[in-house]
């Protein structure tokens, strides 16, 4: 078993751990101290369920169980489906009490974080990913919601969990492209605010994707310690946390005219990332080699650098104006003046912005 690795998210009140390490799932003392009732509802979907959901159920003994399978798949990340989650509380009269965990990946964590802060006005929730996405983006940092047929993540709040607990061990059977669309969003942490993290991550990127254990337990540690320090510095997002968006806005985009989980999030958001940098080397910030150097770890991750070949500048352009991003009707993007310099920047003169469009429809 490798050794455990902890981090904290420093909210005062409602600050919590990440656990980080092999074989975590089942451990009761990763989990009772964080339960504080005997209500337990497990959510997860079809496919983790027969993976993991035994490992996890040891860790629980002494509690009062039930569980709510959901379909897998982004496209299920809506009211209707979030519905079965209350319906289960109810039916199984979990009251103020209960603790919702949340085992699975973003689209498990995002919808049970969200019943949870719903639910008789917000109960607890501790998450339990099983992707690599999930255990470095989207299990940290209290963001939760669905998807709207206009808008990805348009229906949510925000609601911290009570501990995260991310076990390597899941990612063993994890699909390779699911581990494409992970490293994504570690790429990302580089980008922002990390130049050292990038440099490491060019150096171990072939080690990465060939699942070396320690290597990723360390990328999964210093991707949750760049977005706790963000988080603890502006958890609702009223300023710096926005920067953890690079490629999102185009990412959202792309997810929402494909339609959802065609591509998945982190195929999405490498896109996303890609046209950002070319837009910042449009607007004189970044150089062409720096554009270069972006897009190498994220071919080699096998992650696309280009949009859909069937998406429009303009609907590119209507999609980017329903975003969370936009204030008094301005978009505002999360743009790169330099590796690991990203700003927000609202603006940028319109034309840089087709012009970055226009480019990729070539």
């Amino acid at each position: 078993m490798a050794a455990l690795r902890t981090l904290n998210v420093d909210l005062g009140e409602r600050s919590y751990p990440i656990h980080i390490g092999s074989g975590l799932l089942g451990q009761a003392d990763l989990l009772a101290p964080f339960i504080g009732g005997q209500q337990v509802m497990v959510v997860s979907n079809e496919t983790v369920v027969p993976l993991y959901m035994e490992r996890l159920l040891p860790g629980l003994q002494g509690f009062q169980v039930q569980q709510v399978i959901l379909p897998d798949g982004e496209k299920y990340k809506n009211l209707e489906v979030l519905d079965q989650i209350y319906s289960a509380l109810l039916r199984h009269r979990f009251d103020r009490t209960c603790t919702l965990l949340a085992l699975g990946g973003g689209v498990v964590g995002d919808m049970t974080g969200f019943a949870a802060a719903s639910y008789q006005r917000g109960v607890d929730f501790i998450q339990v990913p099983t992707t690599l996405l999930s255990q470095v983006d989207s299990s940290v940092g209290g963001k939760t919601g669905v998807n709207h047929p206009l808008g990805k993540n348009m229906i949510g709040a925000f609601h911290q969990p009570q501990v995260v607990i991310a076990d390597t061990d899941t990612l063993d059977t994890l699909p390779d492209r699911e581990l494409s669309a992970g490293i994504a969003e570690v790429i990302k942490y580089g980008l922002i605010n990390d130049l050292d993290f990038f440099t490491w991550l060019e150096q171990h990127i072939d080690g990465l994707m060939a699942r070396d254990k320690g290597l990723l337990a360390e990328a999964i540690e210093r991707s949750c310690a760049d977005k706790a320090a963000i988080v603890a510095a502006d958890e609702k997002e009223a300023g710096q946390r926005a920067l953890l968006n690079l490629g999102h806005t185009f990412g959202h985009a792309i997810e929402t005219g494909m339609g959802y989980g065609a591509w998945l999030h982190g195929e999405a958001v490498g896109a996303g990332m890609a046209m950002a940098a070319r837009m910042s080397h449009e607007l004189g910030w970044l150089s062409e080699a720096d554009c270069d150097r972006i897009d190498a770890p994220l071919v080699k991750a096998g992650l696309p650098t280009r949009p859909p070949s069937g998406m429009t500048p303009q609907q590119f352009l209507e999609l980017m104006s329903v975003d969370k991003k936009v204030q008094g009707g301005r978009l505002r993007l999360v743009l790169l003046k330099g590796i690991g310099g990203a700003l927000i920047s609202g603006d940028f003169p319109a034309q840089a912005l087709r012009s970055t469009l226009d480019a990729f429809q070539q």
